[in-house]
């Protein structure tokens, strides 16, 4: 089957397997205008696709994702119709991947910052390198973490212990992801991608039906709980877009990015 989506994301298969790439590796996987599309139309793809079995999410060169990208994310400031279009597209993201019928490995790579971090705790089993991190610097430019740390920390995490990386936006090492719940188990570098594919063989290999109706049942739990504070997220999340504080941040962080 032939995926209509942008050179940012790749998928290629292997045989019932499709690995997903945010392919945009020298901008770190950062999250422009066409991959954030991409990343909301590739899940009902896939999941057309009869021959797919399992899905793999990873990122190309260093990263996962680290976020957003800062030239996209600045043109908000002065434009409220690209600013909106954004939010319901990211709703529209974390809704396909709760719907996703197919388990989804992450094989994170690389740093898996904002919503490079909501996508990867949204997968069904995470797969951390011992060199990645995760991290949700909202708060610290001055937004609500709407769109994933807020609305799903609490669910997976103890929340004491989630307070503090969302209120800092602190890096949360590899080791600890998985001991805070944020994560499955870490891998070295090197094997990362190779026990990612050895597992999605394996589920592969399950029967179909069960092990997909066993992923709606578990994500029932996890679809109703964030009914409330995923809608609060978002319409927090669009306020803070449009104050000064957020302003002034969003630009010291890209001037900051510009002098490197």
């Amino acid at each position: 089957m032939s995926y209509d989506l942008p050179d940012e994301l790749r998928v290629d298969s292997d045989g019932p397997i499709r690995i997903v790439t945010i392919n945009r590796p020298d901008e770190l996987g950062a999250v422009n205008k066409s991959l954030h599309w991409a990343l909301a139309n590739v899940w009902r793809q896939i999941a057309a696709d009869r021959e797919a079995a399992v899905v793999i999410l990873t990122g190309a060169g260093r990263a996962f994702s680290a976020g957003g990208d800062l030239d996209w994310i600045t043109s908000f400031l002065d434009d409220p119709v690209a600013r909106d279009d954004s939010i319901r597209e990211g709703a529209e993201i974390i809704d396909e991947m709760l719907r996703f019928p197919l388990p989804v490995i992450a094989a994170v790579n690389g740093p898996a910052v904002g919503l490079g971090c909501s996508m990867a705790v949204l997968c069904d089993i995470v797969l951390i390198s011992e060199r990645a991190h995760l991290a949700d610097p909202h708060v610290a430019v001055g937004l609500v973490a709407g769109d994933g740390g807020a609305a799903f920390w609490p669910l997976l995490t103890p929340i004491l212990r989630s307070r503090e990386y969302l209120y800092t936006g602190d890096r949360i090492a590899a080791a600890t992801a998985v001991e805070l719940g944020l994560a499955t188990r870490t891998v070295t570098p090197d094997e990362l991608l190779t026990e990612a594919t050895e597992l999605a063989r394996r589920l592969a290999a399950q029967p179909r039906a069960a092990l997909q109706s066993t992923k709606r049942i578990v994500n029932m739990h996890l679809s109703q709980a964030l009914g409330g504070p995923l809608q609060a997220g978002f319409a927090a999340e669009v306020v803070t877009m449009q104050s000064d504080e957020h302003r002034e941040r969003l630009l010291a962080v890209a001037g900051r990015a510009a002098r490197r």
